[in-house]
């Protein structure tokens, strides 16, 4: 299998090439040259498999689709050291919660960090160690994050060999409880720097950082923001998984509702759509940061910038540029690298925005790749958590209430809706007690974690300032 650029670069790569890249050498994200099928007889053996050996199995299954330069024993042996209960609390790893017939969530927050990332990060943890291990490498993390990412990459990575972790996020942006997840950690190979702006600063900060080929060289620059690709392929898997736990047979279609700020969950099930799991609709959920939303009612991509990027309840989604999104652009463009070059090295940085609601692909959009969208409000989040805590006893976290509320609309009798879990309601306290008057369970490892000792750097929103850190911790 090789993997291509977004924006034309010349050079095929082989997975463990780019694992450790992030963005290609031109600025274009890597994707497959292809995607491999899954005709009724794959899904058939994968259910059984999923059925009879569990989601370690499943994983290794699928990631060896896209995985040919590890030893099948090695990438068997870590998919098994990665997906346990004993981490991630259950044995089926991402079981369905029924609400009421025809809709479920799918949890996906119980590993280390509480959040959905740890279903990537986790094992992006251990394919950094095994590959850094045999090319006898070391290996600096920089990436952004606006509020789980950066706790599920320093869990992950916290006392690895050979990695360190920058990371950096919006100061004063994220939850009391993500804070204390990221900056009470002191593992020497951690560093948090809280930036002053919003998440897309951080973003952007990393992408300049990474197309600077000679700094990101000599410093051994890596990312596992959702831009990298090993990040979003683990999280095909659980498409996949809770297709199998919400069907009978593989004639059966479900849908997805996906809480999307940079368009990196989504994208997986885009890929995995592509591949010929039998997904209906991909529900596009956002915050009051709509401009996902806005583009798949009109066609218009507009990012937003920092001043015009709301602060929100639900703050993992408060992104105004979705770096996911130009895989799907690039599909969606009949993998033209040119045209996808133009809208985003050109068009984007200089007007602002681009517009594909003329394309002759637009019409097909729905029936081609099952996009639909919503938004969600402050006063959406409160209705629906309270709605969902008082009818069902479940208590949700404000992202998840986005895809719940937006998901409701697109709902259909016969198929399945399966609402991805974003978070445990712990971290977003405020709001559920804004909800529901009551705190949220707290598990017992994070008690007083607010109060702990914090190490965290503050800068300004400066690359340079950024540089001049790595150079220094890296003597």
């Amino acid at each position: 299998m090789y993997y291509q650029s977004t924006r034309g670069h010349p050079e095929s790569r082989r997975f463990c090439e780019i694992l450790l890249e992030g963005l290609a050498p031109d600025g274009g994200l890597y994707l497959p040259t292809h995607y491999p099928q899954l005709d009724t007889t794959a899904l058939t053996r994968l259910r059984s498999i999923w059925q009879q050996q569990g989601y370690a199995a499943l994983a290794f299954e699928i990631l060896s689709l896209y995985i040919d330069d590890i030893p099948a024993t090695d990438l068997r042996a870590i998919c098994e050291r990665t997906y346990t209960e004993a981490i991630f609390g259950t044995p089926q790893i991402t079981p369905l919660k029924a609400l009421e017939p025809g809709l479920y969530l799918q949890a996906l927050s119980n590993g280390p960090t509480l959040a959905f990332k740890d279903m990537a990060m986790q094992l992006l943890g251990h394919l950094f160690e095994y590959e850094l291990d045999r090319r006898k490498q070391q290996l600096n993390i920089l990436g952004a994050t606006s509020g789980d990412t950066g706790s599920a990459a320093e869990y992950a990575m916290r006392g690895k060999h050979g990695v360190r972790v920058f990371m950096l996020s919006p100061q004063g942006r994220m939850s009391p409880f993500q804070q204390a997840q990221m900056f009470s950690l002191q593992d020497a190979n951690i560093h948090n720097i809280a930036i002053d702006g919003v998440f897309d600063d951080c973003q952007d900060m990393v992408k300049a950082v990474s197309n600077d080929l000679e700094f990101k060289r000599r410093y051994q620059i890596g990312t596992v923001n959702s831009i990298n690709w090993a990040r979003l392929l683990a999280q095909v898997v659980y498409y996949i998984a809770g297709y199998f736990q919400a069907t009978e047979n593989n004639s059966q279609r479900v849908s997805f509702a996906v809480p999307s700020g940079n368009f990196g969950n989504v994208c997986a099930g885009h890929v995995a759509r592509m591949m010929g799991l039998p997904i209906d609709q991909l529900v596009v959920a956002t915050n009051e940061n709509n401009v996902l939303d806005e583009f798949f009612r009109t066609g218009c991509y507009r990012a937003r910038s920092s001043a015009d990027t709301f602060e929100t309840s639900s703050p993992s989604m408060d992104i105004s540029k979705a770096s996911n999104f130009e895989r799907f652009v690039f599909d969606f463009l009949g993998r033209d690298a040119a045209a996808l070059q133009d809208l985003f090295g050109v068009q984007l940085p200089t007007r602002g925005r681009f517009d594909l609601s003329q394309h002759s692909a637009w019409p097909q959009l729905r029936a081609r790749y099952g996009f639909v969208s919503g938004s969600s409000t402050h006063a959406d989040r409160l209705a629906t958590i309270r709605d969902t805590w008082q009818r069902f006893g479940q208590m949700i976290d404000t992202h998840t209430a986005d895809g719940l509320k937006v998901a409701r609309h697109y709902c259909q009798a016969g198929v399945p809706m399966l609402v991805l879990e974003t978070a445990l309601p712990i971290k977003f306290a405020a709001t559920i007690v804004e909800a529901l008057g009551r705190e949220p369970e707290r598990p017992a490892k994070f008690e007083g974690i607010e109060d702990l000792p914090k190490r965290v750097l503050c800068l300004p929103a400066d690359v340079a300032q950024v540089k001049t850190h790595i150079m220094q911790q890296c003597g």
